[in-house]
């Protein structure tokens, strides 16, 4: 009886995606934090998309974005730096290398979201997800 009642019962699995950044040597540990301008301003990281949503998703895009706006709000309103665009399996990961480049002295946030395809299939729609970098620049 108890095993019908779990089985009937049994919650749906929790379904997902999730965003998070690597640093150059694929490691969560060295993110660059401080750069000096003209000397080690442009810097890579990996930016890495799972889906745990059941299904295949179609078009994914990660927008790289930077701001020197102190409490920045989500989806950003400025234009993507850069932008990836792919595939991801269910159970998958999907990992991009991304090249920032920061010349101007001062403090910014470099922010990757996570754009999927909305139910309609005529764009793109925030999911809410997104990764951070604080990065301090200065001059040389």
């Amino acid at each position: 009886m108890l095993v019908t009642y779990y089985v009937a019962l049994k919650p749906a699995p929790d379904r997902y995606t999730s965003i998070y950044l690597l640093d150059s040597n694929g490691k969560a540990v060295d993110y660059p934090a401080y750069v000096v301008s003209g000397v080690n301003s442009t810097f890579n990281v990996y930016v890495d998309v799972e889906n745990h949503l059941g299904s295949t998703l179609t078009d994914a895009q990660v927008q790289v974005k930077i701001t020197s706006q102190t409490n920045p709000t989500f989806p950003l309103d400025v234009n993507a730096t850069d932008t990836f665009t792919g595939t991801v399996k269910d159970g998958a990961t999907w990992q991009n290398l991304a090249t920032v480049s920061l010349t101007q002295p001062g403090n910014y946030f470099v922010v990757f979201e996570l754009w999927i395809p909305n139910g309609n299939g005529n764009g793109q729609q925030f999911s809410g997800q997104y990764a951070t970098l604080s990065v301090q620049v200065a001059a040389s």
